[in-house]
């Protein structure tokens, strides 16, 4: 049986990072500036700033990942979930998810928030699976985004 293993972020993970969303961006959507930067630089724009990036890794391949960005003390914005098109509907999702929540725990987390768009429906149902609640959207800093949620820890 295969298993997924959730490992966390380093400086040669940035392409596999990039690749991953980059896909589903440009697969459904359209590259903004915002996009370009994190993904370049996700040590600047990520980690330095307090978040963290998690990977999913099965028989030793990237297959997966998600990055929270720190936007306060206590809150983190759940963003840049993406996973390999040849690895979907495999459980890789949720569990980026669940580690992810965990760890924002750890660290003092009290709130989630994330932001993406209606189109999203299989992302939507996941998150809603998880516990994260629709909100109105204010402060959105996609173009794409028209659905904001929140998740209290």
């Amino acid at each position: 049986m295969e298993s997924v293993k959730i490992i966390p972020y380093t400086s040669q993970h940035q392409p596999e990072f990039e690749r991953l969303n980059r896909t589903w961006i440009e697969k459904y959507f359209k590259m903004e500036p915002l996009d370009e930067q994190i993904l370049k630089s996700p040590d600047k724009y990520i980690i330095d700033t307090g978040g963290f990036i998690l990977f999913a890794e099965l028989n030793g391949k990237i297959v997966g990942t998600v990055a929270l960005k720190k936007i306060i003390s206590d809150c983190y914005e759940f963003t840049k979930m993406g996973v390999d098109l040849n690895y979907l509907r495999r459980g890789i999702a949720e569990k980026l998810s669940k580690k992810a929540i965990a760890v924002a725990r750890e660290r003092g987390g009290k709130k989630l928030i994330l932001f993406t768009n209606s189109a999203l429906t299989p992302a939507i149902s996941l998150y809603e699976k998880i516990g994260f609640k629709h909100v109105a959207l204010v402060d959105a800093d996609y173009l794409r985004a028209d659905v904001k949620m929140v998740l209290n820890l």
